[in-house]
């Protein structure tokens, strides 16, 4: 019995002594949280893709409660995001300009030669350390999908041969980017339209013989652009996203339709255009009636 009674105090004691401790422990390392980072984590999106340039939501969370990170700076979440993030950091919140992953791309298997059959491990990664190009285009999609298995909202798919982005889906996470073994896929404005859909620099008798679809550096479509928004550098055409003027000029010139845009934009670029011609046309004849 006393045996018992003993054991019982002895556990006691030690309880006691292990409990003061944790408090003691507790209060020397305790670690103030911080209100607005905490908020903040709240309602951002928890992707931790790192598109924002952090580790992950709770490293970008820690920069915005600093100050160290603008309160838009996450582009999964967008304006509605930063609407929030701003309400609860006491400050405006800039317009993100949205973005979404584009394939600088156009190789598919009926405007490329297959060089044989691949029976490696599916994914663009390995195919690239193994040396193998399955294409007859060395800079061209391997079309093994690493990006649409990486892809968090399901909007890259390979069709017929070439990852193909769906612009209403892509968060603009970057992960199908940092994916692509061949830096095939850019982020890119949505609003901007008009992309080149290649990323070949060899020279254009090269590359036609391995990719009818690929661009040839003929320079048309610095000479049809107004705005100075194009220039082919290492054989390859480059849009400047941020002086183009969408007027699809260059796309309509582009010999082998490398340069595209949507119809909707094609539609809208032609019916300026007429516009503009018909105001150009109405000004002459004012003149010359004058």
């Amino acid at each position: 019995m006393q045996g018992i009674i003993l054991t019982t105090l002895v556990i006691t004691v030690v309880g006691i002594i292990v409990g003061f401790g944790l408090v003691f422990t507790a209060k020397k390392f305790y670690v103030e949280v911080d209100e607005k980072e905490a908020a903040v984590r709240e309602v951002l999106p928890g992707n931790n893709c790192g598109a924002c340039g952090y580790a992950g939501c709770d490293a970008m969370a820690a920069a915005i409660s600093k100050g160290e990170a603008p309160v838009n700076g996450c582009p999964v979440g967008g304006s509605p995001v930063a609407e929030k993030v701003a309400e609860i950091m006491g400050v405006s919140a800039e317009a993100a300009e949205k973005k979404t992953a584009f394939v600088r791309c156009s190789g598919t298997c009926d405007v490329t030669a297959n060089q044989g059959n691949y029976v490696g491990i599916q994914d663009c990664r390995a195919a690239v350390l193994a040396g193998v190009s399955v294409t007859s285009c060395d800079y061209g999609c391997l079309g093994f999908g690493s990006c649409t298995k990486i892809c968090p909202a399901d909007a890259i798919h390979v069709i017929n041969g070439v990852a193909v982005v769906n612009p209403k889906k892509c968060v603009a996470c970057g992960l199908c980017v940092k994916a692509c073994p061949r830096g095939l896929i850019e982020l890119k404005p949505e609003k901007k339209q008009v992309a080149v859909r290649c990323s070949s620099h060899d020279k254009g008798p090269q590359v036609k013989a391995v990719c009818t679809a690929g661009c040839i550096g003929c320079g048309l479509c610095e000479k049809q652009c107004k705005f100075d928004s194009i220039h082919v550098e290492g054989n390859l055409a480059h849009v400047n996203y941020e002086t183009c003027a969408q007027c699809g000029a260059c796309v309509s010139k582009c010999p082998v339709k490398v340069i595209t845009m949507s119809d909707r934009m094609k539609a809208a670029a032609a019916k300026k255009a007429e516009a503009e011609k018909a105001a150009a046309e109405k000004a002459a004849a004012e003149a010359g009636e004058n």
